[in-house]
């Protein structure tokens, strides 16, 4: 993949986040995916809020990216956020079963798993139910985002993705959604941005 350029008003947005909270100290891709959330939503609190995972997962993901495997999203909205490439999301095709509480978000991960099988990454930014299915199935991913909002099952969800022992970048609180899991996803699909010097030329100067 060719290095995407870098327009001058992101520039400018992450030369103001770091002016405002030092994040030098982490490691390359766990700062690329903290920050990449930070710039998505204007909000800082994700630094402390965030939870991910040792760096070496992080490069296993973007290593299994940029060898072709699938790219899953649970909403047509993190579909469309994630820019490098084509997302898979079958919200579309997908029917719940108010008899059985199955959601729509919950079936459409069947759906997406029966085609994409194990070693993909699971982006999930706002149904807490389609996290909390992939996490029911034997779905073996390389990595899971899982960043869904909302006030009910949101936060348990992503506790629960933390105690699966499965690779995942999560958040402690509430908060979440589709913005910020895409941009997460972003992070690992573009991680030249963060260090190549034309990103911001005077921190390498």
């Amino acid at each position: 993949m060719s290095p995407r350029q870098v327009h001058p008003i992101e520039r400018e947005s992450y030369r103001r986040l770091r002016s405002r909270v030092d994040t030098s100290g982490m490691s390359p891709l766990r700062r690329a995916v903290a920050e990449r959330v930070v710039h998505s939503s204007a909000d800082l609190g994700y630094l402390d809020d965030l939870v991910l995972p040792e760096e070496p997962v992080l490069r296993a993901a973007a290593a299994a990216l940029a060898d072709g495997a699938p790219l899953v999203a649970d909403v047509e909205m993190v579909a469309a956020g994630i820019t490098a490439r084509r997302a898979l999301c079958r919200v579309r095709d997908a029917k719940g079963d108010p008899a059985t509480g199955l959601t729509r978000s919950a079936a459409a991960v069947r759906l997406a798993l029966a085609e994409v099988g194990p070693g993909a990454v699971w982006v999930i930014g706002c149904a807490p139910t389609a996290l909390e299915e992939l996490l029911r199935l034997d779905a073996r991913p390389a990595l899971v985002i899982g960043l869904p909002v909302g006030f009910v099952g949101a936060a348990e969800s992503k506790a629960a993705l933390r105690a699966s022992g499965l690779p995942g970048v999560s958040n402690i609180s509430e908060k979440g959604g589709s913005a910020v899991a895409a941009a997460a996803a972003n992070a690992l699909l573009y991680p030249d941005l963060y260090t190549d010097p034309q990103f911001l030329p005077e921190e390498n100067s």
